[in-house]
């Protein structure tokens, strides 16, 4: 029942975003004057509507995205006379592309609130898995010696490692991640220098790396004990923030989302042929795209384990991902939009030097074959993506 719960919990936010995105095109538009005729939310059959002033609001029966209509957005619509000056077209590039922007913007917005609450409120994991020191542990425990024992000192303790220091390397090998640190002195006995960073300086220090015994599972789920390296040093695997401090953290959060959601953009397309053969019964790849089908699933299984965390932030990076994705240089996207008006400008500033008039504006009926392959490719990638996500979900480890 609690799976199911927050299926719905995690669909219905993605409707609330998809609505804010919309929400952001009718509020620049109106406040640029120009004419909004309708704000839905949905697409096919009517539900629900309302008219306020010049603009009907409603739901429709697919909850697949959403629309707002303004007046004039092509120069192929026809505009009545007493509209030709509140229409889109005829305001300023600047106008127009604040428009356009407005729904990514809005998610963008929405990504770095989630993060900040989240951020203030429960904390965020350790993403990057840096090598930063929570605790340094009194003694070094193994399988067989679980507890320490009195005038036990743990190797980094007598090194002198602190709460806080980030390790840089590990016997002159840079270590950029925690797993690197691990698998560096896990191979390691004996005196070993760890270089640190420690506030605004770096340290070397000295650790008599020892060796104990340490239980691992393998992936059929059986376990084994080996003899493996240790100092003593306790991962910081969450970050603790004030109000104030969490608006760096989530700043920070909102950087290296936007740079995870571009290298995820630029290698989208290779990861397309691993979803069919998810769907003819391979393995499921973890780092495979998913639909919004799949993203509620593993919502779910979220919210059924309490992994809340994982929830908010993938919801953020659903909301990064949808507004990058939708600034593409594409149509029908908004980006593609932006690329007409911004060629149109451009065009225009150069005819002006050369002492031409303005040119007419783009005809996008001359678009809309690439506009329709891009539609073709858009559903096709949904559809192979919605029946992975049925047939071979991606789950929660």
């Amino acid at each position: 029942m609690v799976f199911f719960l927050g299926i719905l919990l995690f669909a219905l936010l993605i409707g609330i975003s998809i609505a804010l995105h919309e929400l952001g095109h009718l509020a620049t538009a109106k406040m640029f004057g120009m004419k909004v005729t309708r704000y839905f939310i949905g697409f096919g059959p009517k539900i629900w509507s309302f008219r306020r002033g010049e603009t009907e609001y409603g739901l429709k029966a697919i909850p697949a995205g959403g629309f707002c209509e303004i007046t004039g957005m092509t120069a192929l619509e026809d505009v009545r006379p007493e509209d030709r000056d509140r229409a889109f077209n005829r305001q300023k590039t600047w106008k127009r592309v604040v428009v356009l922007s407005a729904g990514s913007i809005t998610h963008f917005i929405l990504g770095f609130l989630i993060l900040y609450v989240m951020a203030a409120t429960m904390g965020m994991p350790n993403l990057r898995d840096t090598a930063q020191i929570a605790d340094v542990a009194p003694c070094v425990q193994s399988t067989t010696a679980p507890e320490c024992k009195p005038g036990d000192t743990s190797p980094a303790k007598q090194a002198g490692f602190q709460p806080g220091d980030e390790i840089l390397a590990v016997g002159g090998t840079a270590t950029a991640t925690w797993q690197d640190v691990l698998k560096l002195t896990r191979d390691r006995f004996g005196p070993t220098e760890f270089r640190v960073q420690r506030g605004d300086q770096q340290l070397t220090l000295t650790a008599d790396v020892a060796r104990v015994d340490r239980e691992f599972q393998r992936k059929d789920g059986s376990r084994y004990t080996k003899e493996v390296g240790a100092v003593g040093i306790i991962h910081q695997t969450k970050f603790e923030y004030t109000a104030f401090s969490a608006i760096g953290g989530a700043t920070r959060y909102t950087g290296d989302m936007f740079a995870n959601t571009w290298k995820g953009l630029l290698k989208f397309p290779e990861k397309i042929p691993a979803v069919v053969k998810a769907i003819g019964g391979g393995e499921r790849d973890l780092e495979t795209p998913v639909s919004v089908v799949g993203a509620s699933r593993l919502g779910g299984e979220a919210v059924e384990r309490g992994l809340w965390p994982f929830f908010w932030l993938m919801l953020a990076g659903l909301n990064f991902f949808v507004g990058v994705f939708n600034l593409l240089p594409l149509l029908p996207l908004d980006g593609g939009h932006i690329a007409v008006n911004l060629y149109e400008r451009v065009r225009n500033w150069i005819r002006k030097l050369r002492g031409m008039p303005a040119g007419a504006p783009v005809n996008y009926l001359r678009l809309l074959p690439l506009t329709y392959f891009v539609i073709f490719v858009g559903g096709a990638v949904t559809l192979l993506t919605v029946t992975a996500d049925i047939v071979n979900p991606i789950r929660l480890q």
